[in-house]
């Protein structure tokens, strides 16, 4: 079909006016994370097993998580008061395309890099094999932290995107899927995430009792993407205090504050917002049907990638709409090889494609069942980090209006889109 024919098909359908709000959720944090950090780390249990001249090796992950750097810098300086040689690894699975180059270029666009980190970031795809799960899975990990005398993993602990379970996405997974790269993460999905409540924290336990893990640092976010809690859990002790700080994540998840949503547009999605390229929690959309909650959303519109992201497009299937520009900046390839890696293949196909963000946004009107299209409810989010401020259409402005947690911020305008019909 031409894009004439679309146009046509689509040139009367209205776009609602919008109206700015602010969503308030607990924003309790932590005034200086890195100094908490490095009380934590002179607790018992953590510095004080490290030996001097041990090589540790420091796994760090892919995945947004704020302070990440200083987090590190502060790990690796205090080892390195130990008397200790740390070493960086990357705790990833199949990011980064899945290459030990990929891999270090991820870690350089987090701020983690060998001159600011003052140690060697070791990357490598190559992996052992330490054992297996009765179920027959075999158990992996990354080579050069097989080799280190000991190991230390840094993570964000928070609800998984498509599995729900005691454990989660935290510690245990950093240590079962992240710390067996590519491989690691291939067999641990390979039956599925049916099973992933059970394989993850299995694999980790393994690991845990074969593997020179020390302590692990887990930290929590709230709803603005800040660190309000930091603890360095002794190997020990991981899998119970991991339990207890995932239900805390979950309760300070943010939120859009809507439970009927007909359209959804997303500006930007991508890996270094979630794994899913946008956070499922947040949009209501699963990958998989082992997981639930968040609005009911009729259509899904998502316009761009994030630079991070280096073109993988993960999670774009889960929407029902994208644009071309979004699709001309996909490395298809690194899509792809989440999928295969995750086998959950719905997120990495190619979502419906208009030319610009002005017939994607009217292809999501048009289809979201509604009999009267100016009657949408449409919501308009720079990504599902960032929900403190979003856009929601005069429909919803009512509603909004009986909530106490949100403040109207403007009066009611037109979305402003260029001459070549992207949003402004």
């Amino acid at each position: 079909m031409s894009v004439s024919v679309l146009r046509t098909l689509l040139q009367d359908i209205p776009i609602p006016q919008m109206v700015r709000i602010r969503q308030k959720f607990d924003g309790t944090k932590l005034d200086n994370p890195a100094e908490v950090l490095e009380r934590e780390l002179q607790k018992p249990g953590a510095i004080d097993q490290l030996k001097p001249g041990q090589q540790v090796a420091v796994a760090v992950g892919s995945r947004g998580v704020a302070n990440i750097a200083a987090f590190t810098k502060t790990t690796i300086d205090a080892i390195k008061q130990a008397g200790a040689h740390p070493f960086i690894v990357p705790c990833m699975g199949s990011h980064g395309g899945a290459t030990a180059e990929g891999q270090k270029e991820v870690l350089h666009h987090l701020g983690v890099t060998e001159e600011k980190m003052g140690a060697e970031i070791r990357s490598s795809m190559e992996v052992i094999q330490i054992d297996q799960l009765p179920n027959g899975l075999p158990v992996y990990v990354d080579k050069y932290a097989s080799e280190a005398d000991a190991i230390v993993v840094i993570n964000r602990v928070k609800p998984h995107t498509a599995f729900r379970g005691r454990i989660e996405s935290g510690i245990m997974k950093m240590i079962s899927i992240g710390l067996g790269k590519q491989k690691g993460a291939e067999v641990c999905h390979q039956l599925g995430f049916k099973y992933m409540a059970e394989n993850v924290p299995a694999m980790a336990k393994i690991m845990l009792e074969k593997l020179p893990i020390v302590f692990g640092v887990a930290l929590v976010e709230n709803a603005f993407d800040e660190t309000c809690i930091v603890e360095v859990l002794p190997a020990a002790l991981i899998e119970e205090r991991e339990e207890k700080l995932l239900d805390i994540a979950k309760s300070r998840l943010p939120k859009i504050l809507f439970d009927q949503i007909d359209v959804l547009v997303i500006d930007y999605i991508g890996k270094n917002i979630s794994g899913d390229g946008m956070d499922p929690n947040i949009t209501g959309r699963y990958p998989t049907p082992y997981a639930h909650g968040g609005p009911e959303v009729s259509k899904m519109v998502v316009l761009d990638l994030t630079p991070e992201t280096q073109g993988n497009a993960n999670g774009v299937g889960t929407a029902d709409f994208t644009t071309q520009r979004l699709a001309d900046k996909t490395n298809w390839s690194a899509t792809y090889a989440n999928g295969l890696t995750s086998t959950v293949c719905a997120p990495t196909k190619q979502a419906t494609t208009l030319e610009n963000d002005l017939y994607a946004i009217k292809a999501a009107v048009k289809t979201c069942n509604i009999l009267d299209y100016t009657t949408c409810r449409l919501v308009r989010i720079q990504d599902t980090l960032h929900l403190g401020e979003i856009e929601i259409s005069v429909n919803l402005l009512e509603e909004a209006k009986r909530n106490p947690d949100i403040e109207v911020l403007s009066e009611p305008y037109d979305l402003a889109f260029n001459s070549e019909g992207n949003l402004r």
